[in-house]
């Protein structure tokens, strides 16, 4: 087991397209995780979502959120980011940036699908900047 630093992590989010998991906290306290598609610029992570979604209200209102990324494949390697969140509302933006994260997870031939898709008025872009960041690779050796 070998633990990853800032740039480690960075490069294996850049690398591999892994589902990641967000989490954020609920008004009454209550944790809420869901899985996210991300992309990375520079140090920064990127997702959208609904304005109107608990992820999206959450965000809105706390300003912070932590993301999880595993490859699920053995001996597993895993990231633990968290930070402050920013919130995109330029729709020119938000579409720029579902079509990039789409075309990374679905190929570049259904890129503009989701760019589309999830580039239009209500939803938001969302960019983190992480203040923590860790990670291990080959947890189960």
């Amino acid at each position: 087991m070998k633990t990853m630093d800032k740039d480690e992590v960075l490069r294996f989010l850049r690398v591999h397209a892994y589902t990641a998991h967000l989490a954020t906290v609920r008004e009454d306290g209550r944790p809420h995780v869901t899985p996210i598609w991300i992309a990375v610029d520079g140090e920064d992570i990127l997702f959208n979502t609904a304005a109107d979604s608990v992820k999206g209200k959450n965000i809105r209102r706390t300003g912070y959120a932590a993301i999880s990324v595993d490859d699920n494949v053995p001996p597993f390697t895993s990231a633990l980011l968290e930070g402050p969140v920013e919130i995109i509302e330029d729709l020119d933006e938000i579409r720029r940036w579902a079509t990039m994260i789409g075309g990374r997870y679905m190929g570049e031939d259904r890129a503009d699908e989701f760019g589309a898709r999830n580039g239009v008025p209500g939803e938001m872009l969302c960019r983190m900047r992480p203040v923590r960041t860790t990670g291990i690779i080959a947890i189960a050796e």
